[in-house]
């Protein structure tokens, strides 16, 4: 039997969210206008990290710096960033997914996998299923979706990133030809800035004319297991599984994914920085403490990698989780491999856990501050919003939070 996949993708994700908030507040529309999600627009500092579909007429692109994306569009509105409301947001998109399979696999905070093989006895149609999944999506949370329909993985999220938004398409082995063939080879999943310039170099230009070059000079202009890969990516090949996903996980994680390549530590901090402010808040604000903490990234050739540490105490105090999952970021990254993805998990949680005081530690009354730091930004964002009180704005520059807390871990050390 030949699976059946859906992939299922929020349109302009954070834009999105921010603007159905926006709208039930009875503000206008940010969809509408030329808009973005982004960094300090008084400062014009920090990247896009999203942007309406007026916003791309104007040549607006996700990933670059704030200050280029208002040369090309002077009136453009931009909102800040808040990940509160994604996950939120995330939660409540993933909900519904799971309702329609056993099998699901989030893939980001924003996109997930369906494997819907051997349900046509509830869904025969499964086109008449994916559009039931988007309206539904629409109509209950007020933001659109596109659904990939395809016989894996990789075919499926193919055909989600066709037209946009609010849309379903189908890329089954049949279509590879007509619907894959003919786009540039940039747009093969898999395929980075870097890789597309090498194959242009060497005039494989569309997907179909890598997919038609000999597998073995496609390892020789980009090494074997790349090139074995996206030859075979080219072809309609993946066999990789829907991982299926517990709903209650033994701990708290998040990641994103990038449209546009991570290529600076400073970006890379800041999105970790989010990362675990939103991670951290959620553990607190059931009570919990984390002995473990992980950071994922995953590169433009969707090779991951993962580090742990293991802590002497549980903790929940954002400043010092971010300052280890810094640590982990540098032991991991070279600065120059593009990445898209990052994540950061905490695990091995406890609650009821007395910490072991001393006269002695000079840490505890820093402590002490820091927790008192963490409540208020929790009390301000619980009667507030989410969004009226950011991490950025009480630490300043995440390098100044990492070098001091690594400092600290230093000298205790």
């Amino acid at each position: 039997m030949e699976r059946l996949i859906f992939h299922i993708d929020v349109n302009s994700a954070f834009l999105s969210w921010e603007a159905v908030r926006r709208v039930k507040n009875g503000e206008p529309d940010l969809r509408l206008i030329p808009s973005a999600i982004g960094g300090d627009p008084e400062k014009r500092t920090g990247i896009i990290l999203a942007k309406s579909i007026p916003a791309k007429d104007f040549g607006v692109k996700t990933g670059e710096p704030l200050g280029l994306a208002l040369r090309k569009c002077p009136h453009l509105y931009i909102a800040k960033p808040d990940f509160s409301l994604y996950v939120k947001n995330s939660e409540d998109f993933i909900r519904i997914c799971r309702e329609y399979t056993p099998t699901a696999e989030q893939f980001s905070i924003d996109e997930c996998f369906l494997d819907m093989t051997g349900m046509e006895r509830i869904y025969p149609d499964p086109i008449a299923a994916a559009h039931e999944i988007k309206d539904r999506i629409r109509t209950e949370l007020g933001f659109t979706v596109n659904v990939g329909i395809g016989p894996n993985k990789l075919l499926a999220k193919m055909a989600s990133d066709f037209e946009k938004p609010d849309k379903v398409h189908t890329l089954f082995r049949s279509e590879i030809q007509e619907k894959m063939w003919s786009l540039p080879v940039s747009e093969l999943f898999g395929v980075g800035s870097s890789t597309a310039e090498k194959l242009r170099r060497r005039y494989i230009m569309t997907i179909g004319e890598l997919a038609n070059t000999d597998v073995g000079l496609i390892r020789s202009i980009l090494g074997n297991k790349a090139g074995s890969q996206l030859h075979g990516y080219a072809n309609g090949i993946d066999d990789s599984p829907v991982a299926e996903v517990p709903e209650e996980a033994k701990g708290y994680s998040n990641s994103t994914t990038t449209a546009e390549d991570i290529t600076s530590m400073y970006t890379a901090r800041n999105i970790l920085l989010a990362l675990v402010d939103s991670t951290s808040a959620r553990m607190r604000r059931d009570g919990k403490k984390a002995l473990c903490i992980s950071v994922t990234m995953r590169d433009t050739q969707f090779r991951n990698k993962s580090h742990q540490r293991k802590l002497d105490d549980p903790t929940d105090i954002t400043t010092e989780i971010f300052a280890v999952a810094v640590d982990l970021f540098i032991e991991m990254w070279d600065e120059e491999t593009p990445l898209r993805l990052l994540g950061v998990a905490l695990t091995d949680l406890t609650d009821n856990y007395a910490e072991q005081l001393s006269f002695f530690d000079r840490g505890d009354s820093q402590k002490e501050k820091e927790r008192k730091v963490d409540k208020t930004v929790d009390d301000i964002r619980s009667r507030f919003g989410a969004a009226s009180i950011t991490r950025g704005a009480i630490f300043g520059k995440t390098e100044n939070i990492a070098k001091k807390h690594k400092a600290q871990m230093d000298n205790e050390n």
